[in-house]
C-alpha cells in the first residue's frame, strides 16, 4: 500500500470521488484465513517502515500553498479538487471541516494567483463554494473540535484568506482571532525555548517568525531531515527566509545542508504518497505498536520479526518514545510500545511513563491542554500488564488503581467513553472497557458491563456500527468490547456478535471515513486492518467458527 489519499483509501476505507463520508461495501463474504492475512499485514510494517496514513486535505493544502515547487504538485490540486464535498467542505465530518477546509481553500486561492492554465475557472469554483460554506458553518465555542493548535491554525489561516482576497475574508470564530497566534509569534522571535509540540505545526508562525526561531529539523536516515514530523511544518521551515544578521561560512553551509535534507524528506513522502500529503511521517513506532498490539491482544499466532521488536525495544528510554522524528515523546506511544513488548514476551519497566504522571491521571505529553481517556488506557494496559508478568512495586500497583478510578469516573451516562484523538466512541470505549476489565479489578465491573449493554444497545439493522454510519472500524472495536471483557453471554449477546461477525467479514475491506485525530482527521491503514482482522479471529474462536468457514 502507499500513503496517499487514493490506492490507501479504496483499499481500507476512506475518501473518494467528491466526498469524504462514504458507504461501507458489501464484499463477496468469502472467507479469510486471518492468521495469512495478518502475517501479510506484519511483513507491510517491514516493507513500508514509515507506515501507511492516508492524506490529510489540510496537509496537502500547506505544501500546495508552500512548496509549489515540489515533485506531485499537480497531482495534489487535484486531489484537493477530488475531495471537495458537495456542500463546498473538506472532512469526512461538519464537526472537523473547518481547519482542512480552510486550508484548502486558501491553497486553491494561492495556486489561482500562479495558475495561467483554462483550470483558472475551476479552482476559482472550488475555493468559492468553500469560502461560501465556510460563512454558513454556525461557529460555536462548543462546534469547534479539540484537535492540536486549531486556534492557531484557524487565525494563521483566516489571516491569509483575507490577504488573497483584500481584506474580504471570513470572520473568525468566536475565540478564535489573532491575539493567540501573535503571542507564539513574538515567543518564537523573542528566542525564548520552543515547546516542542508547537514544532509539528510550525506553519502557523509565519515567515519571518520562522527564520528567527532557531528551530532546526530533525536529522533522519538516508540524509534526510523532517521538521515536527510533518510535511506542512517541513515545507514551512524551507519557505522562511534564512536567519537575519551577517552570515558565516559555517552557518551558511550548516543552511544549506539542512535544506537539502528537508528537501529528501519531502520528495520520499511524495514517492511513496504520489502527491497528497499525510499530517504526520513516519509513524513508524506508533503504527508497530498498535498493530501488534491489536494482534496479539486477540490471539492472532503471528511473530513479529527481530527487526520489528528492536524498533519498539531500542527507542524507549526514561523521557519515554515519540510518534515522529520531531515531535516530543508522549505517553501514548510510549504506552503502547511497552504494551506491545509485553505481550510479545519482552516486558520492561515502564520507566518512561513516569514523566508524564499527574496527580489524578497521565498527560499524553508534557504541557497538554486537555486529558485523553484512551491515552490512559493505554498507559493501564502498560503499567497493569508489567504487574502480571514480573510483579512490580506498590508505587505500579497505585498507579493501576488512580487510572481505574479515573477512567470509571471519565465514562458517559450511557455507558461509553469518548475521547481526543479519535471521534468515534467506539473506539475510546474499547480502549478503556478492555483495560477496565483486565487490570481494573472488581470495582471496574459496573463501568465494564455497562459499557457492554451499550454497545449492545446501538448496533445498527445491518449489524455494524458507527458514529456517522456503519464502518469495519468501529464495528472491529464494538466486537472487541464484547469479546474482550468477558460480560454478558446470554442469547442476545450471541446473536449480536454472530450479526457483527457477518457484517464484518462481508464487508471488511469496505470504505470507512477517517477518524483519528491529528490537525486533520486520518486513517491510520495497518492499525485499523489489525482492529478487523482481531475481531474477525476473537468472533470467529467465541462462536465456534472454522478457519475456513465463510457466510
Amino acid at each position: 500500500m502507499s500513503v496517499d489519499g487514493l490506492s490507501t483509501f479504496t483499499e481500507l476505507g476512506g475518501e473518494t470521488g467528491a466526498g469524504n463520508r462514504t458507504e461501507s461495501r458489501s464484499g463477496t463474504g468469502a472467507g479469510i484465513d486471518v492468521a495469512a492475512a495478518a502475517r501479510e499485514l506484519v511483513a507491510g510494517l517491514l516493507a513500508e517502515p514509515w507506515g501507511q496514513v492516508s492524506a490529510s486535505p489540510y496537509e496537502t493544502g500547506r505544501v500546495v500553498s508552500l512548496a509549489p515547487w515540489l515533485a506531485g504538485h499537480a497531482e495534489r490540486v487535484e486531489y484537493l479538487l477530488a475531495t471537495q464535498r458537495p456542500d463546498g467542505g473538506w472532512s469526512p465530518s461538519v464537526d472537523h471541516a473547518l481547519v482542512p477546509t480552510l486550508s484548502a481553500v486558501e491553497a486553491l486561492l494561492a495556486e489561482l494567483g500562479r495558475d495561467t492554465s483554462s483550470s483558472r475557472d475551476l479552482l476559482a469554483e472550488a475555493a468559492g463554494r468553500g469560502l461560501e460554506a465556510v460563512r454558513k458553518w454556525p461557529f460555536q465555542a462548543a462546534w469547534l473540535p479539540d484537535t492540536p493548535a486549531i486556534e492557531l491554525i484557524v487565525a494563521s489561516l483566516l489571516a491569509l484568506i483575507d490577504d488573497h482576497l483584500g481584506g474580504e475574508g471570513p470572520e473568525p470564530p468566536p475565540g478564535m482571532g489573532g491575539a493567540k497566534l501573535a503571542a507564539v509569534r513574538a515567543w518564537l522571535m523573542s528566542g525564548a525555548e520552543i515547546p516542542q509540540k508547537l514544532v509539528h505545526a510550525l506553519e502557523v508562525a509565519g515567515p519571518e517568525a520562522t527564520a528567527v526561531s532557531g528551530i532546526l529539523p530533525t536529522p533522519m536516515p538516508g540524509g534526510m531531515a523532517a521538521v515536527g514530523a510533518s510535511p506542512g511544518a517541513s515545507a514551512a521551515w524551507l519557505a522562511a527566509p534564512p536567519e537575519p544578521g551577517p552570515g558565516t561560512e559555517a552557518r551558511d553551509a550548516r543552511r544549506a545542508g539542512d535544506e537539502a535534507a528537508v528537501r529528501r524528506y519531502l520528495e520520499a513522502v511524495v514517492a511513496s504518497s504520489g502527491g497528497p500529503m499525510p499530517c504526520t511521517l513516519p509513524i513508524t513506532v506508533f503504527e508497530r505498536g498498535w498493530t501488534l498490539s491489536w494482534l496479539r491482544r486477540a490471539g492472532i499466532p503471528v511473530d513479529a520479526p527481530p527487526e520489528l521488536v528492536a524498533s519498539l525495544r531500542d527507542g524507549l528510554g526514561p523521557d519515554g518514545i515519540a510518534t515522529g522524528p520531531g515531535l516530543p515523546a508522549d505517553a501514548d506511544t510510549t504506552s503502547v510500545a511497552l504494551y506491545a513488548l509485553a505481550l510479545l514476551g519482552e516486558p520492561r519497566e515502564p520507566e518512561g511513563l513516569w514523566p508524564f504522571e499527574l496527580e489524578t491521571h497521565f498527560c499524553t505529553w508534557r504541557g497538554e491542554e486537555g486529558m485523553s481517556p484512551t491515552t490512559n488506557a493505554h498507559v493501564l494496559d502498560a503499567f497493569g500488564e508489567y504487574l502480571r508478568r514480573c510483579g512490580g512495586e506498590p508505587r505500579h500497583t497505585s498507579v493501576v488503581a488512580k487510572l481505574a478510578a479515573w477512567l470509571r469516573d471519565r465514562q458517559e451516562a450511557d455507558g461509553s467513553w469518548t475521547d481526543r484523538w479519535h471521534v468515534s466512541p467506539y473506539y475510546a470505549t474499547a480502549c478503556c472497557a478492555i483495560a477496565l476489565h483486565e487490570f481494573g479489578g472488581g470495582e471496574s465491573a459496573g463501568a465494564v458491563g455497562g459499557a457492554v449493554e451499550w454497545v449492545l444497545g446501538t448496533q445498527r439493522g445491518n449489524g455494524s456500527w458507527g458514529l456517522w454510519e456503519g464502518t469495519p472500524e468501529e464495528t472491529a472495536y464494538a466486537l472487541q468490547t464484547l469479546l474482550l471483557t468477558g460480560v454478558r453471554r446470554d442469547g442476545l449477546w450471541r446473536e449480536t456478535v454472530e450479526r457483527g461477525y457477518r457484517h464484518l467479514l462481508a464487508a471488511r475491506d469496505g470504505a470507512t471515513p477517517s477518524l483519528w485525530v491529528d490537525k486533520d482527521l486520518y486513517l491510520p491503514v495497518a492499525i485499523v486492518r489489525a482492529a478487523v482482522l482481531g475481531a474477525l479471529h476473537l468472533a470467529r474462536r467465541a462462536l465456534s467458527i472454522p478457519e475456513d468457514h465463510s457466510y
